[in-house]
C-alpha cells in the first residue's frame, strides 16, 4: 500500500469518556468486525479491543491494544490506550510512535484530570491530533462549552468542524460546517449515513458558526483568506488548510458524535483521513551511537535499511511478542536484525499484524507499519536496525513508582511462579517495580497507585497460580537534612603490612531539591584525583538507609573542599570507607527529618456532593488548592499525604452514592508532622 495512504493513530481520553465504545464502533464500520461488543462485558462477550478478562470484568482498558482496519482505501493502525492514570506508561509508550492521534472528551464532563495528563503527553511528543467530543446523547451535553474548554485549560485553538442536530434525548444528526449538509446515520446500528440540505432551523446557526470556522482557518491559508472574502471559496481549499494547520499542531479541528449512539464515527474516520498525517509527513529523530548520539532523520522510505522500535512487549503462550513500529526500511520474514542497546543479532522468525489478541500473520512489513514479532528477547524501548547502522531512538519519559505492597508466599512453588510473573511483568512495564527487603525478605512491588497494584495482584493470581499474602502499602517515605553541617574524618587502620589512611574535610548542606549531589572542590592535589571516585561512591552508597528512621536519604549535598592522603596506606577503599563513616558521624547532627509524599489528588463529584468531599480531604490531612464548580458538576484539586489515601475511593464513593471519580498522581516530597514522625520512630525502634 502507497505510505501516504497510512494513517498511525491513537485513541486516548480520560477514564470513562468513550474511547473504547469508539474503537468497537471504528471496527465495526472497516467491516474488522461483525458484532459490536460491549463494555464491561454485559454481553457476555466484552469490547474486542479489551480483550483482557480484567479488563471485561471492569470495564477498563489496562493494556493498550493494537488493531489495523481498512478506510476509504486508507490503511489505519490503531493503539486504544488506557484512560486511567495508573497505566500512564501504556499512553507513553504508544504515543511515541504514533503519528497522529484522537483525543476523546465527554460532552458532558468536558476536560477532566486525565484529559490534561493525556494532552501534555500528546504535545511532549509533538503528535498532531484532532479532538471528537463523545456522549450528545446524556443530559448536559454542551460541545460548544467543552470546546471553550479545550481554549482556555488546554491552550488548543480549537475549532468546531461540525455542529449538532438536536442535543441530549434529542440528538438526531450532525451538520458538516465544510460542506454544508447535514448527516443523519441509519439502519440498525447507524451504518448507513443519510445526507440532506441543512433543516431550515438551523441554517442561520450553521452559517454563523461556518463563518467563524473559515475565518480560523484562514490564517493558516491566504488562498483561503482571498476565496472566502470573494465568496467563492471551495470544499477543497478548507480541507487543506485545516489538514496543514492540524499537521502544525497550529489549529485542533473538533468533531462531534454519539459512539454508544452510533453517531458521528463514520465522519471522524474522514476526518482521521483527511486531516492526520501519513509516516512521511512525520519528523522522526534517531541517534548515530557510533557518531557521538548525533540526531539522524529518519526517511520514511523502504528501500533504506531498517529502523524498528519496541514499544510494547507481551508474554504470549508461544514466548515474548514484541510490538514494532517500523520508521524505516522494510522488515521480511527471515531478515536479519541488530538490537541497538545489546549489540545481538535476531532473526525474524513469525512476523505478524495484531487485531487486539488476534494475529494474522504477514510475510513483510514497510516504512509506516506497526506489526509484532515472535519469540525476540529484547526490552521495552529497544531499537533493532538492519545492516551497518548503529542508531538508537529516544526513550520514553517514565514517571517514577510512588506507592509498595509488601508480598509473601507460604511454600517453594509459589515463589517460583511469584518469580516468574514478577520478571514478567517487570519487563513490560518500567512503572511496575519490585525487590527483595534486606531486612524483613519480603517481596516488596512498587506501582503508580492502589489499581496499578491491585489488577497486577489479580494477574499474579490468575494467570500464574500464586498464592499471595499481601500486607497494607507501605509509604516510600525519605530522610533530608535541615542543618549544615562541617566535617573532618580521618580513616587509619593499622594491622601489620600495608594499612588504611584516608582524611576528608568537607560540608553537608540540604541541596535545596530532591536529589543527592556531590561535589569534589578538592585544590592542590590534597587529595589524588584517582581517590575522588571512592568518596562519590561512598557518598551515594550510605544514603540507601538513613540513620534516623532507615528511609533512603535525598536533598543532601557533600562537598569535599580538603583532605589528606598516605603516600602507601592510602587507596580508592580507604576514602570510600571514610567517605561513609564521615556522613554517618555527622548526619545525626545535620538534624535529619523525615519527608513524607505529597499526593496531587483532583476528584470530579456531581456538585451535590462537594461538601462532602470536601470533609473527607480535610480529615486526611488534605488542603483544598482549587475548586471549579460547571453546571451540575465540580471538580476539586487537593494536596494530600500518600499514607491518608490508602481506602479513599471507598471514602469517596460512600458520601457519592459511586458517583465521584478520582484521580491521583505525585507532586513532592515534605516534612512530616513531628507527632507522626515521633509515632513512626518508635515503631521503627520497637
Amino acid at each position: 500500500m502507497d505510505i501516504k495512504k497510512v494513517r498511525n493513530i491513537g485513541i486516548s481520553a480520560h477514564i470513562d469518556s468513550g474511547k473504547t465504545t469508539l474503537t468497537e464502533r471504528i471496527l465495526y464500520y472497516c467491516n474488522k468486525i461483525y458484532k459490536i461488543g460491549e463494555v464491561r462485558g454485559k454481553d457476555g462477550v466484552g469490547a474486542t479491543m479489551d480483550s483482557m478478562e480484567l479488563e471485561k470484568e471492569r470495564g477498563i482498558t489496562i493494556a493498550s491494544a493494537a488493531t489495523n482496519v481498512t478506510w476509504n482505501e486508507h490503511n489505519l493502525n490503531i493503539i486504544d490506550t488506557p484512560g486511567h492514570i495508573d497505566f500512564t506508561i501504556e499512553v507513553e509508550n504508544a504515543l511515541r510512535v504514533l503519528d497522529g492521534a484522537v483525543l476523546v472528551l465527554c460532552g458532558v464532563s468536558g476536560i477532566q484530570t486525565q484529559s490534561i495528563k493525556v494532552d501534555t503527553q500528546l504535545k511532549r511528543y509533538k503528535v498532531p491530533h484532532i479532538v471528537f467530543i463523545n456522549k450528545l446523547d446524556r443530559v448536559g451535553a454542551d460541545p460548544e462549552k467543552v470546546r471553550d474548554q479545550l481554549c482556555e485549560k488546554l491552550g488548543h485553538n480549537a475549532v468546531l468542524m461540525q455542529i449538532p442536530i438536536g442535543l441530549e434525548k434529542n440528538f438526531e444528526g450532525i451538520i458538516d460546517l465544510i460542506s454544508q449538509k447535514a448527516k443523519y446515520f441509519t439502519g440498525p446500528k447507524g451504518e448507513q449515513v443519510k445526507e440532506t440540505e441543512i433543516p431550515a432551523e438551523y441554517v442561520e446557526k450553521a452559517e454563523e458558526m461556518r463563518e467563524e470556522m473559515i475565518d480560523a482557518v484562514s490564517m493558516f491559508s491566504d488562498d483561503l483568506a482571498e476565496a472566502f472574502l470573494e465568496g467563492n471559496e471551495t470544499e477543497k481549499m478548507i480541507i487543506d488548510a485545516v489538514r496543514k494547520a492540524t499537521i502544525s499542531m497550529k489549529m485542533t479541528p473538533v468533531f462531534i458524535g454519539s459512539a454508544l449512539k452510533n453517531k458521528g464515527v463514520q465522519l471522524l474516520l474522514d476526518a482521521v483521513v483527511r486531516y492526520l498525517p501519513d509516516p512521511t509527513e512525520i519528523e522522526n529523530i534517531a541517534h548515530n551511537k557510533d557518531d557521538e548520539m548525533r540526531n539522524i532523520k529518519l526517511v520514511s522510505d523502504p528501500e533504506l535499511p531498517a529502523v524498528a522500535l519496541a514499544f510494547k512487549l507481551e508474554n504470549q503462550q508461544y514466548g515474548q511478542l514484541t510490538y514494532l513500529r517500523i520508521y524505516q526500511g522494510t522488515i521480511s520474514k527471515g531478515s536479519n536484525l541488530r538490537n541497538a542497546r545489546t549489540r545481538n543479532k535476531i532473526k525474524v522468525g513469525r512476523l505478524v499484524k495484531m487485531h487486539a489478541d488476534n494475529m494474522e500473520d504477514i510475510k513483510s512489513a514497510r516504512a509506516g507499519d506497526i506489526v509484532a514479532l515472535f519469540g525476540v528477547d529484547c526490552a521495552l524501548g529497544d531499537t533493532f536496525n538492519e545492516g551497518k547502522n548503529n542508531y538508537t531512538m529516544r526513550e520514553s519519559y517514565v514517571p517514577k513508582p510512588i506507592i509498595s505492597l509488601a508480598l509473601s508466599v507460604k511454600d517453594s512453588k509459589n515463589q517460583d511462579n511469584l518469580s516468574k510473573a514478577l520478571a514478567r511483568f517487570t519487563k513490560e512495564d518500567p512503572t511496575f517495580k519490585t525487590h527483595v527487603d534486606k531486612e524483613t525478605n519480603e517481596t516488596i512491588i512498587l506501582g503508580m497507585g492502589e489499581l496499578h497494584l491491585d489488577v497486577y495482584i489479580e494477574r499474579m493470581r490468575r494467570e500464574y497460580g500464586v498464592n499471595l499474602e499481601v500486607r497494607e502499602p507501605q509509604v516510600s517515605y525519605r530522610e533530608t537534612i535541615t542543618k549544615a553541617i562541617e566535617f573532618d574524618y580521618i580513616h587509619k587502620k593499622q594491622s601489620g603490612g600495608r594499612g588504611q589512611f584516608a582524611r576528608i574535610k568537607g560540608i553537608l548542606t540540604h541541596s535545596g531539591k530532591d536529589e543527592n549531589i556531590f561535589r569534589d572542590k578538592i585544590r592542590g592535589g590534597n587529595i589524588p584525583s584517582q581517590f575522588i571516585p571512592g568518596c562519590e561512591k561512598g557518598f551515594f552508597s550510605v544514603l540507601e538507609k538513613g540513620e534516623l528512621a532507615g528511609f533512603p536519604v535525598v536533598g543532601v549535598k557533600m562537598t569535599l573542599d580538603d583532605g589528606a592522603y598516605h603516600e602507601v596506606d592510602s587507596s580508592q577503599l580507604a576514602f570510600e570507607i571514610a567517605t561513609r563513616a564521615a556522613f554517618r558521624e555527622n548526619y545525626r547532627k545535620a538534624k535529619p527529618i523525615i519527608l513524607e509524599p505529597i499526593m496531587k489528588v483532583s476528584v470530579e463529584t456531581p456538585s451535590e456532593f462537594r461538601g462532602n468531599i470536601m470533609a473527607i480531604i480535610n480529615q486526611n490531612r488534605g488542603l483544598v488548592s482549587d475548586a471549579v464548580i460547571d453546571n451540575h458538576f465540580t471538580r476539586i484539586d487537593s494536596e494530600m499525604p500518600l499514607s491518608e489515601t490508602f481506602g479513599l475511593a471507598t471514602q469517596f464513593r460512600s458520601v457519592t452514592q459511586g458517583k465521584a471519580d478520582f484521580t491521583m498522581e505525585f507532586k513532592e516530597y515534605r516534612s512530616l508532622p513531628k507527632s507522626i514522625e515521633e509515632e513512626i520512630l518508635k515503631k521503627r525502634r520497637q
